[in-house]
């Protein structure tokens, strides 16, 4: 073999370590929700690019197929899609899966504690990192917490009637999703349990007098066409989900492809929040402008709410108590961290 055919041989040597280690990884992300939510397209917009950057340069690449609006997972079944392996990523709904992942929805249990929905995000996804008692559930599932918290901009009252006080709401049946239907008692409302889907032909008809609801979502659903009175209470931003991965596909990944995962995981919650955002400020101003009478509940009216509400955080963590779930140690984790945050609460869930 002559010099120059050795010293190709050697060239092709030397690489073949490199080229064997280049490898391309298929994660499939399931969501129950169309595309079309915010928090479904902060995967294709955020989460991939941000992985794709993250690994340039190491020879691995993670390439995304997203499956979304029910084609493998419903609304609420994410989880257990991701766990089965149906799916290596999935956006685990916690609010639509209170029984797997219980301790997430202390949000929902406690009402008027912070109405900025980045500081709730933030937040919820530090307690996650930092303590094992947010990550059991899913560990105890077969899945890995990423991060991308899906916070949900602070809820609202829409009615068909003006509401000045509490007394206004007397009789008055009010529509509310999952756990926030706690969030009627004591206002002499009849609470109804409901969703977005239905919100907008039920009180056009007269099923409900009003709803709950979160201004971003209130927008495209047009709900300001009838139900035109716009209460902002501060009943709160909530935290009602966030990335997962299937736990044996993340453990059998290169050190790298994690890290990127969870760099992509902060690069979407970064753009969710922001989206979120513009959405909210938007939000207000085109229902507005079309006509939305829009006004905030005065603080004796906040105090009343806040102050007459059954205490539902206490019976929901003494609950998850008495199953060996630890959760009136969270409801004091997250009330405590949201005080030293700076938040305010109206009412002090943990302390009565």
């Amino acid at each position: 073999m002559n010099k120059t055919c050795k010293a190709a041989a050697l060239s092709l040597a030397l690489a073949l370590p490199a080229a064997a280690q280049a490898q391309d990884f298929n994660a499939t992300v399931a969501a129950g929700h169309p595309g079309v939510f915010r928090w479904v397209k902060m995967v294709d917009e955020a989460f991939a690019p941000a992985i794709a950057t993250a690994l340039e340069g190491t020879g691995y690449s993670v390439t995304i197929d997203g499956q979304y609006g029910g084609a493998i997972a419903k609304v609420g079944d994410e989880l257990e899609t991701v766990e089965a392996g149906l799916a290596e990523i999935g956006i685990c709904q916690s609010l639509f899966d209170p029984a797997k992942l219980s301790v997430q929805n202390v949000t929902y249990y406690t009402p008027f504690v912070s109405d900025d929905p980045r500081l709730v995000s933030d937040l919820l996804h530090r307690l996650h990192v930092e303590d094992e008692r947010m990550t059991a559930a899913y560990a105890e599932n077969g899945v890995v917490y990423l991060g991308a918290p899906v916070s949900i901009d602070d809820y609202l009252l829409m009615t068909t009637f003006p509401v000045e006080s509490l007394a206004d709401l007397d009789g008055r049946k009010i529509a509310a999703p999952g756990p926030a239907i706690n969030w009627l008692s004591g206002t002499g409302a009849v609470g109804v349990s409901g969703n977005l889907t239905t919100y907008y032909n039920e009180m056009q008809s007269g099923v409900y007098d009003g709803v709950i609801v979160f201004a971003s979502a209130a927008l495209p659903g047009k709900l300001y066409e009838v139900a035109p009175y716009v209460t902002r209470a501060g009943l709160g931003a909530q935290f009602a989900g966030a990335l997962c991965a299937n736990q044996d596909w993340y453990d059998g990944l290169p050190e790298e492809v994690r890290a990127a995962l969870h760099t992509g995981a902060d690069a979407a919650e970064e753009w969710y929040v922001s989206a979120l955002e513009a959405a909210v400020e938007t939000s207000f101003t085109v229902m507005g402008e079309n006509g939305a009478t829009i006004t905030d509940a005065s603080d004796e009216m906040r105090a009343a709410w806040a102050t007459g509400m059954e205490n539902a955080a206490k019976t929901w963590a003494e609950e998850l108590d008495a199953r060996g779930v630890p959760g009136s140690e969270v409801l004091s984790l997250y009330m405590d961290a949201m005080r030293d945050a700076g938040a305010t609460p109206l009412r002090d869930w943990d302390r009565e």
